[in-house]
């Protein structure tokens, strides 16, 4: 893969853009938040070294190709919300997983649809991309909602997948092929032509 540390997409309300040190509070209040954390795979932040370490992280592998790691910033003003991610890319097999997070007060208003819509269409166009996975916990209702609205179909149950913070859960594994997302894709814009020419 080619080096991702120029990549910036836009939506209607958001710029998702690479990490940049300046991000580091905006980052660490999210990954510190129990909420936010609660089905996360690892437990929430307490130490703002760990918000450094994770930017200087990802902006290393940005640069070397091996996964996406976005900010999203509002565009209205420039405030940080959340953050979303291709990763364990597979060039053979051209597959990747998805992530995302949000801090809590922008949970509801349709940024991680918007963000995540934009970022596989990123994914599927442009690195060619024939499948992307989700692994989520199954008592993560809202994530659920939010993968099955993208068009994600729950493929698997992997019984005690994980184990943070002493805590043993499962996982719902999720996949999206690229046909899928395109039929979808074409299938929306052929929706709003019709309601634009009624």
């Amino acid at each position: 893969m080619p080096s991702f540390s120029d990549v910036t997409l836009q939506t209607a309300r958001l710029t998702l853009r690479p990490p940049v040190l300046a991000d580091v509070d905006a980052i660490f209040a999210m990954r510190a938040d129990p909420v936010v954390q609660r089905y996360g795979s690892h437990p929430p932040w307490t130490d703002r070294q760990t918000a450094v370490e994770w930017i200087e992280r990802n902006l290393r592998g940005m640069a070397a190709g091996e996964h996406a790691q976005f900010v999203l910033e509002r565009r209205t003003d420039g405030v940080v919300i959340g953050s979303c991610t291709l990763y364990a890319l597979d060039t053979q097999c051209r597959r990747a997983d998805v992530g995302y997070a949000l801090v809590l007060p922008e949970w509801g208003q349709g940024y991680a649809n918007e963000a995540v819509s934009r970022m596989l269409d990123w994914g599927f166009d442009e690195l060619d991309l024939n499948r992307v996975e989700a692994d989520i916990d199954p008592r993560n209702v809202p994530s659920a909602r939010a993968l099955e609205r993208l068009g994600f179909t729950r493929e698997g149950h992997l019984r005690e997948r994980w184990i943070v913070a002493g805590e043993v859960s499962d996982s719902w594994i999720y996949g999206l092929l690229a046909r899928e997302w395109r039929a979808a894709r074409a299938s929306r814009a052929g929706t709003h032509a019709s309601a634009n020419a009624s």
